[in-house]
This record gives C-alpha cells, sequence and structure tokens, in this order.
C-alpha cells in the first residue's frame, strides 16, 4: 500500500537512507524539514505494517515543475518492482499538483536507477561533474507527464547569477548566447553588464538593472532589441524611500534614455503579454522579462528571466537563480514550466504594476 508519510515515519524512513547510501544521505534534520515544512510530499510502500521503501518529490512555487528528489526501498525488499511503483506513484502525485514535468539526478554508477529510469521514459539532460559528496558525476533527467503539449523552446544555454542581483546580467547573457553561439558567459563579463546597467540603489544593498541599461548592454555587443515598458516614469523608483536616492535613480535612467534616443533601439510604451512574447519568439526574438520575485520566492524584490519556449499552456522560463538554501539545484530552474495565466499575474512589479520586457535578435 502506498500513503502519505508522516512525522511517525521519521524513524523507518532514516533508517531507509542509512542503509541504502555510502554517502549524500539525508539527516534527520533534513528529512523532518523535508517532511513538515518544505514544499514537498513523501510517499511511503508499505505493507503488514513495515514500511518498505520512500519517494519524495519537491514542488517549484508557481511553476509546474516537479523535482524527484530521493527515493530508495530497504534491502531485504529490493528486486520487488517496489522501486517502480514508487516513481510511478511520484509521477501520478505530480500530475495530480498540476506539474507537467518531472526532473531528477542519478549517480553515474546507479546501474540500477538508470535503468529503471530509462525504462519509465525518461530523457537524458546533460552530466553535472563531481556533484555528490566523493566527486562522482550526476546524470539529470527529465520526463514530460503531459507529452501531448510537446513545448517549442530554443537552444538557450543556461547560467547561473553568482550574485543575489545580478539576475539581470546573467538573463541577458543567457539570451545573447542564445543568439551568439560563440559569445563566451562568464562571470567577469556578468558583472560588467551589471555596472553597465545599475540603477544604482534599490531598496537594500546592491543596485538592481533595469531595462534600459540592460538594453544598451545588448545592443552595444551587437543585438538589436526593443524595449517594452507600461511605465514612462522612473522604474523601481518606489522600493526607495531615501529622495536623495530617489533623485539618482530618475537621473540614471534619463541618462540611460538620451543614450537609447541617439541609437535604432526601439521603445515602445505599452505592456506586452504572453501571446504577444509568443509571436515575438516564434519571429526569432528572445524575451527578457522583469517578474515579481514574490511568487516563487515569497520575497519582494525585482528579477529577471529568459524566456526558452512555449506550448499550448505553458511558458518555460530559465531563471537564473538557484536557491541551494532550501535544496534547489540547476535542475529546478531550467526550462520552468509556468501557466501562461499565472506568468501573466507574474510579470509585474510593484504597488504600480511595473512592467518590463527585452526582445533580443540577432542584428540585422
Amino acid at each position: 500500500m502506498l500513503r502519505p508519510a508522516t512525522l511517525s515515519d521519521l524513524p523507518i524512513l532514516l533508517r531507509i537512507e542509512n542503509a541504502s547510501f555510502e554517502g549524500d544521505r539525508l539527516t534527520r534534520r533534513q528529512l523532518r524539514y523535508l517532511l513538515t515544512k518544505a514544499n514537498a510530499a513523501t510517499l511511503v510502500d508499505e505493507a503488514d505494517g513495515v514500511i518498505r521503501g520512500y519517494v519524495m518529490l519537491l514542488f517549484h512555487t508557481s511553476t509546474s515543475l516537479a523535482r524527484l528528489y530521493s527515493y530508495a526501498v530497504a534491502p531485504p525488499f529490493r528486486g520487488q518492482g517496489i522501486g517502480t511503483a514508487l516513481v510511478d506513484a511520484a509521477e501520478q502525485l505530480a500530475l495530480q499538483q498540476e506539474c507537467v514535468t518531472l526532473r531528477l539526478e542519478v549517480r553515474q554508477d546507479n546501474a540500477a536507477s538508470l535503468a529503471l529510469f530509462k525504462k519509465r521514459g525518461y530523457r537524458y539532460l546533460e552530466v553535472t561533474p563531481d556533484y555528490y559528496e566523493d566527486h562522482m558525476d550526476a546524470l539529470r533527467f527529465e520526463k514530460y507527464l503531459a507529452p501531448h503539449l510537446k513545448p517549442e523552446l530554443a537552444r538557450v544555454p543556461y547560467y547561473q547569477q553568482t550574485l543575489d542581483f545580478t539576475c539581470g546580467p546573467a538573463s541577458l547573457l543567457m539570451a545573447m548566447k542564445a543568439l551568439q553561439a560563440g559569445m563566451v558567459m562568464d562571470r567577469k563579463l556578468e558583472l560588467r553588464i551589471w555596472r553597465e546597467s545599475t540603477t544604482v540603489f534599490m531598496t537594500s544593498g546592491h543596485g538592481g538593472c533595469g531595462p534600459y541599461g540592460l538594453a544598451l548592454s545588448a545592443y552595444h555587443r551587437g543585438f538589436d532589441v526593443t524595449v517594452y515598458v507600461n511605465d514612462e516614469g522612473a522604474l523601481f523608483i518606489n522600493s526607495v524611500r531615501s529622495p536623495e536616492k530617489r533623485i539618482v535613480m530618475q537621473l540614471v535612467q534619463e541618462d540611460f534614455l538620451d543614450e537609447l534616443s541617439t541609437l535604432p533601439v526601439k521603445v515602445v510604451h505599452g505592456a506586452l503579454n504572453v501571446d504577444d512574447m509568443q509571436r515575438q519568439f516564434e519571429a526569432g526574438g528572445i524575451p527578457v522579462v522583469l517578474i515579481s520575485s514574490y511568487r516563487i520566492y515569497q520575497e519582494k524584490f525585482p528579477h529577471w528571466v529568459v524566456v526558452t519556449g512555449f506550448d499550448a499552456q505553458y511558458i518555460y522560463v530559465h531563471d537564473p537563480y538557484v536557491d541551494t538554501s532550501v535544496g534547489k539545484t540547476v535542475t529546478d530552474c531550467i526550462n520552468l514550466p509556468i501557466l501562461k495565466k499565472d506568468f501573466q499575474r507574474m510579470a509585474r512589479y510593484g504597488k504600480s504594476g511595473q512592467k518590463a520586457v527585452l526582445i533580443l535578435r540577432r542584428r540585422s
């Protein structure tokens, strides 16, 4: 019988964990957190009062992506199809949570798990070197749980932002790399674009990047850019209380706009909805979109993502921020499926609902 795990199952789950893995084991504290506080779900296989195995899923808030975080079968019960049943149940649970994509990582030397997931139709994505404690590589796999959707995805390489305030430069790097394969994405360029694009002040800490500075950075690197903003005023200014800082942000934006006015960069004052983005994408453009991080991270700060594809119901994005504090990996941030209607609400920032989208294209 399969059932949801409860906190009372913690001791046996810990014993199964320790009996199944020599390293990278979940600790009692981690298991307790995953059972009680995390955006996760755990199922156990139980027969005659004995728990024989478990499977654990992580969900990505406000997206339709799930990650098969861990599964294990107690040694006396292996070879009886319990692992397959647990994976099948995990897929059904993910679908019940409106997730259309399930991803996971497997040790490169775990032949049994590799055979199981390949047989279940999981598609190999990439190898991640030195992933485990003993330096063993991980193989990443993915399965579309709603294959009829067949997303049209662009080849957008992934780049993880290296600082809390460089989501804009990281997203721009990914868009430029998709259009110009020979471009090198590295931290030096990430920081250079941040210096070029920053609005100088934000609510706290280092300044974030606005659409005008990012557009200039892309144009000067050989890309055609169109900027869509719904607000002609200074962006992000309501996030700052200090009058002096507001003046500085206003002047920086005016300077960006003065330079843009001398260049063939089109600035459109109006919102670009998801359907418009899809048309631009299908015509060869790569959208870089400002969103509010609150729906994903429950923190109110402006955040940039790059669009990688569409299907009938979902928009797909690369999120440059990997929240390792809650167990996220790059696997959780690549080609994130988000319902179009949810993304429409997400693609705005602040009480005034500021919207900004850059469309990058190869220089004509």
